[in-house]
């Protein structure tokens, strides 16, 4: 079977759409391609079976809709796979319905976490003949195809589809499969060289893989991926360790980035760090994740520096500890002193994550996670943040506890309007707008001479210069992004 997988142009005014491995949907002035890993790994197990296999993410590679649709009549596939997200979701059902109109023969595949969520939605809306459910879709989409070619009898389950002009149900899907049997994903195929342009990795090549799917905590109220992950499970860490390989001996890898939700720890992270300086590896890349607070002791981040670790990216979300209780983070805001200040006693890099607009939080609740991480920031107790909007995207429990508390500033079903532009819920006493500015604000901290000079002296190579150059673009990037 003839398969194009990948993502259909995706445009607007607003700026350039980040699809791709992102929790959160955002449109970027200044975009960085992150690496659709379970994308990747779907593409790579199709072609494996002994599918051809035509890899275009038209966002990354900057096609539009004319030349799409030229590769489209001159490829003639079988099977167009791609990705959605809630703000684009509306976009793309008007597409694959000029797709069906355009090229009949031509069935259409469609994924993510709101299609996850509301499958039955896109089957109603759009003329899509498959909407997959849950996160291993790559496991899915392979057996799905295999249905296809007869090779066997039975749909898989977690799947929608059309029969005889009903819209049909092979069951709730599941997480069944074992990580360690999905290939390594073929970074040749997937067109790796697109995917260098993430302004916070500090030496190229770079590569994202994921040693668990998704979050061994997975209870933030907020979050979508706990939707595609239910369940959490790891890949074990001799299989791990053998992709880092592939990927220095293939590709001259200088980073690796683990975008698990959160990277495993206890046991699997001793192993995994005594595995990388054990193999040497800790002396040829340098190895980034998503951790939690409060998951780590002190020896813990000592042993991560030398196995070759450089930097955590934690999920800060708030200042105000009503909010992280409501949101079921299970930290303390003193945890959050104390695993920046571990971690930067070790020599990691410090990258903080945080939150504004919650309905029970007024500006002011907002301005104390600014003055956190004003404080985190200038101190040199962390190093780069990153800030959002919240959003409650469609079927997480903040979505439900929105829709029963009638906190939405419009019809929940606006889906266009989850695009982080605009603040999508009410605050307490306050304008939702002014607590939403704060995003904003919190970008400025990056300007302030506190912050400068501790960054200068935290430069210890050039690719400490060339990182923070990057990081200045980027900077005001989000700056225009969040002042529209």
């Amino acid at each position: 079977m003839k398969i194009i997988i990948g993502y259909p142009p995706t445009e607007s005014e607003k700026g350039v759409a980040l699809l791709s491995q992102n929790r959160q949907f955002q449109w970027f002035s200044n975009p960085s391609y992150l690496f659709p890993i379970v994308l990747g790994s779907a593409a790579t197990m199709l072609k494996s079976r002994g599918n051809k296999i035509l890899w275009l993410d038209c966002i990354a590679e900057k096609i539009q809709m004319e030349k799409f649709f030229s590769i489209l009549k001159k490829e003639s596939p079988d099977l167009f796979v791609f990705e959605t997200k809630t703000p684009v979701i509306k976009q793309h059902w008007n597409l694959i319905n000029q797709l069906k109109k355009n090229f009949p023969k031509m069935k259409i595949v469609l994924l993510g976490d709101h299609v996850t969520s509301f499958p039955k939605e896109s089957m109603e809306k759009s003329k899509v003949d498959f909407v997959l459910t849950g996160g291993d879709y790559d496991f899915l989409l392979s057996d799905l195809v295999d249905f296809l070619n007869n090779k066997i009898k039975k749909i898989p389950k977690g799947i929608w589809y059309r029969k005889n002009n009903k819209i049909m149900n092979s069951g709730k899907f599941t997480l069944n499969q074992k990580l360690d049997n999905a290939p390594f994903i073929d970074r040749q195929l997937t067109k790796w060289e697109n995917y260098q342009k993430e302004y916070n990795i500090s030496r190229k090549p770079y590569f994202y893989i994921m040693s668990g799917r998704d979050c061994w905590w997975g209870k933030c109220k907020f979050c979508a991926w706990p939707r595609l992950f239910p369940c959490f499970r790891v890949r074990s860490v001799e299989n791990v360790l053998n992709e880092i390989g592939h990927l220095i001996k293939q590709y001259n890898a200088k980073e690796i980035f683990d975008d698990s939700g959160t990277l495993t720890v206890g046991k699997w992270l001793v192993d995994l760090c005594n595995g990388l300086i054990k193999r040497g590896y800790n002396k040829k890349i340098r190895y980034s994740c998503n951790m939690r607070f409060a998951a780590l002791k002190q020896e813990d981040y000592y042993l991560m520096k030398k196995a070759g670790f450089r930097l955590l990216k934690f999920g800060l979300e708030s200042a105000n500890q009503s909010t992280l209780d409501r949101l079921n983070k299970g930290v303390k805001i003193k945890d959050i002193l104390e695993g920046c200040k571990m971690a930067k006693k070790a020599g990691l890099t410090v990258h903080l994550t945080m939150i504004v607009g919650y309905p029970w939080e007024t500006k002011q609740d907002a301005l104390k996670t600014f003055e956190l991480a004003k404080k985190l920031m200038q101190s040199g107790l962390a190093d780069v943040l990153q800030s959002t909007v919240l959003i409650p995207y469609p079927g997480t429990p903040l979505w439900e506890e929105a829709k029963k508390n009638d906190w939405f500033l419009f019809n929940p079903e606006d889906y266009e309007k989850y695009d982080m532009r605009s603040p999508v819920l009410k605050t307490k006493n306050s304008n939702a707008n002014d607590v939403a500015s704060v995003c904003g604000q919190i970008y400025t901290i990056f300007l302030t001479p506190k912050y400068i000079f501790a960054r200068i002296k935290s430069i210890r190579s050039w690719d400490d210069i060339m990182l923070n150059l990057r990081g200045i673009k980027a900077v005001f990037g989000h700056l225009k992004d969040f002042w529209k």
